[in-house]
């Protein structure tokens, strides 16, 4: 039975030997119940990622090799790795989907190679990383993008290599404004020493900002080595009079803008700050005094970013923008911001914007019409209105053809005037026309007799 047992562990050393990569060493060690196999690869006859490495491998090790690239998909299928180690080999190269399906790993070391890039996309397939090595490498530069795909590091050393500046993305990450973080700040261990900074505001921000109280920042070397110029030699950041950040002052060319409808309008705002501020626009609320049934379809959309503007920055410390509308309606009104931001914080000014004019043609009010004509002579009167007091052309007509008693008396009285003779001459012709019927002719020849008004008077008087 003794026997048996042994044999049986002999075999299983010797597949496992038989299942380890050539010119690496396998071992196993216990972690709690699971059994971890490490895979430790050192020769110098390696030139290459061995392809054999088994899957179950947790730990691997490439160390003091001739390997000078890493390629494609190279540990697709080590999916339980937790610690991949590339140090002090000769890689010049790494693909961007080196990486490719280490969903488990934690740790990535690449420390001692000579390499003058990384490709920080390849991050997004290791979620789980939160140690990244570079130390001891050619980098010279760190793209702004690489900020997208860090926020899971806790620790990156990037010290000794040839890094001048620092993007202003990478400080936003690691000091986050006030008020501007979502979640409680992760505690990040920074490798910065060993590099010619060069001595601006960026550098001399993460000292100040480092060694201040609650930092989220530790530096593992706070003694950094800065030049003035890239001619200059280098110089301890204590010893230097550091260019210091100021935070963004704007200032808009008007704060009201008054304009008709249907023009074309420019707002400008200028803005200084150490380092040059960039400049945003972003417009909050409509506007409101006027035509508020225009402005209520767009209201629910703001405040909206705006991305037609321009910008310049004639030098450093200074930049000014502007935004254009033409042809101005009802929902350009309203109130514009300009933003300027910088490491050093944010500051904006407003710009109120207001549209005169009218958009539509509209019904206007009907006008009472006077009952009574206004006192003026018949020209100024419409045509086709009669007042009351004027007759009509029926009642003129009556009143040409019948004349009231006292319009007769005031106009017969003037004409009898100059033909009334008198009286006793006139009853003395009567009688002797009453006596002598026949001598109609001498009435005929005495002068004509008054009126009816006068004869009516004769006869009251003979009677």
């Amino acid at each position: 039975m003794y026997l048996l047992v042994l044999v049986h562990i002999l075999q299983s050393h010797l597949s496992a030997a038989q299942s380890c990569p050539a010119l690496c060493a396998c071992t196993y060690g216990e972690s709690g119940a699971a059994a971890l196999r490490s895979v430790q690869c050192s020769d110098p006859g390696i030139s290459a990622v061995p392809i054999n490495v088994p899957a179950d491998t947790v730990k691997l090790r490439l160390e003091k090799t001739p390997i000078t690239r890493v390629h494609r998909a190279a540990f697709y299928n080590l999916s339980e790795l937790r610690f991949l180690w590339l140090t002090y080999n000769s890689i010049t190269t790494v693909h961007p989907s080196s990486f490719v399906n280490l969903k488990a790993l934690r740790e990535l070391r690449l420390e001692g190679n000579l390499l003058t890039s990384f490709p920080w996309e390849g991050l997004r397939d290791m979620p789980r990383l939160q140690t990244l090595g570079l130390h001891n490498n050619r980098l010279s530069s760190l793209p702004a993008h690489a900020a997208l795909f860090l926020p899971n590091i806790t620790y990156l050393d990037l010290s000794s290599n040839r890094l001048t500046i620092l993007p202003v993305e990478l400080l936003d990450l690691w000091f986050p404004l006030q008020g501007q973080q979502g979640a409680p700040v992760q505690r990040r261990i920074l490798g910065l020493h060993d590099n010619p900074w060069l001595c601006d505001c960026q550098i001399s921000m993460v000292i100040s900002l480092s060694i201040s109280y609650g930092s989220p920042v530790v530096l593992m070397d706070q003694l950094l080595v800065c030049r003035m110029s890239p001619g200059q030699l280098g110089m301890l950041l204590t010893q230097t009079e550091l260019s210091r950040c100021t935070r963004p002052s704007v200032q808009p060319a008007v704060t009201r803008v008054i304009s008709p409808l249907g023009s074309n309008v420019i707002l400008r705002c200028d803005a200084t700050g150490y380092p040059t501020p960039t400049l945003t626009w972003i417009k909050t609320s409509a506007y409101t005094d006027c035509c508020k049934q225009d402005n209520l379809t767009n209201s629910d959309q703001l405040p909206r970013n705006l991305d037609s503007f321009m910008q310049q920055s004639p030098r450093v410390g200074v930049r000014w923008s502007i935004i254009s509308l033409n042809g101005l309606s009802y929902k350009d009104a309203g109130e514009y911001r300009c933003l300027a931001r910088n490491m050093a914080g944010i500051s904006e000014a407003p710009i109120k914007l207001r549209v005169v004019g009218v958009s539509r043609l509209s019904r206007l009010p009907k006008k009472k019409s006077q009952k009574t004509p206004p006192k003026s002579t018949s020209k100024y009167r419409k045509p086709n209105q009669t007042p009351t007091n004027v007759p009509s052309v029926r009642d003129n007509q009556i009143l040409q053809n019948v004349t009231p008693p006292s319009i007769k008396k005031t106009q017969a009285a003037p004409n009898l005037s100059p033909r009334i003779v008198p009286i006793n001459k006139y009853i003395k012709r009567l009688k002797l026309n009453l006596t002598d019927a026949k001598t109609s002719t001498s009435v005929k020849s005495s002068p004509e007799p008054p009126d009816n008004s006068t004869t009516a008077l004769l006869s009251k008087t003979l009677v």
